[in-house]
Parts: C-alpha cells; sequence; structure tokens
C-alpha cells in the first residue's frame, strides 16, 4: 500500500556564527564599496554572478574595469589566507564571462584587486593582486 505524503523540505537555516559571518562580510563589502566611490570610481555591480561564480565588486575607472575580491577576517592577513588557488581560478574565469559582455570584449583593460578588512574595519586594498 503507497504512502500519500510528501515530506516538508529541508531547510537549511544559518547557525549564529554562520549568520554574523554574512553580516561581517555584507559589511565589509559595502565599507569596501564606498572606500572605491571615494576614489572616484564608481561601483557599477555587487555580487555579480556568472555561470564561473561571483565577483565580489565590479568598479570602472575611465577604460579600466575593476573587479574586487573582498575578505574579511579579525586580521589583514587571516582574510587573506582565506583566498585560494581554485577561488583564483574562478574569479579570472568569471572576470572572462564579465568582459566578453565589453564593447572591447577581451581587449577591456581590467585589474583585479583583493581588499582586506580587518575586525576594526580597517582596509588594505592590494591591486593587481593576481597578476602573474
Amino acid at each position: 500500500m503507497p504512502f500519500d505524503f510528501v515530506s516538508a523540505p529541508v531547510r537549511r537555516t544559518r547557525s549564529a556564527r554562520g549568520l554574523a559571518n554574512y553580516h561581517a562580510g555584507h559589511a565589509a563589502e559595502v565599507s569596501v564599496a564606498r572606500h572605491y566611490e571615494d576614489r572616484g570610481i564608481q561601483i557599477c555591480a555587487r555580487n555579480w554572478r556568472g555561470i564561473a561564480g561571483e565577483v565580489d565588486l565590479v568598479g570602472r575607472d575611465g577604460d579600466v574595469v575593476i573587479f574586487v575580491e573582498v575578505k574579511q577576517s579579525r586580521t589583514h592577513d587571516l582574510a587573506a589566507s582565506h583566498v585560494t588557488p581554485g577561488q583564483i581560478a574562478r574569479i579570472f574565469s568569471t572576470v572572462e564571462e564579465f568582459v566578453a559582455g565589453e564593447p572591447k570584449g577581451q581587449l577591456t583593460d581590467v585589474r583585479i584587486d583583493l581588499a582586506l578588512v580587518d575586525g576594526q574595519g580597517r582596509i588594505d586594498v592590494i591591486e593587481n593582486a593576481f597578476a602573474g
């Protein structure tokens, strides 16, 4: 005899720690966006998601498109340690996907920055962080 019931879907809930990390990361992105805007760089996208992954911030400085990965932790060194080789590869793939839609396509001038935010909210930007 078959059963005619559907179990309720499992809802993932964030732990208190996970929720705090989420909010800290979001606050860090807002602070970094303001940091760039204060320097005259227009933020044109936040959390831009492509097929390959996501870039936290996308800005424009003249003809240069600036992609910013934001990492937040207690210290800048600890924040930097959260960047993995796999994540760097996804960032590059996502950047390629984004610039494919630009007028110059893959010939678009780009810069990929790493913005580190410590527990006191201090921002350290490493321009061209992943340049070879």
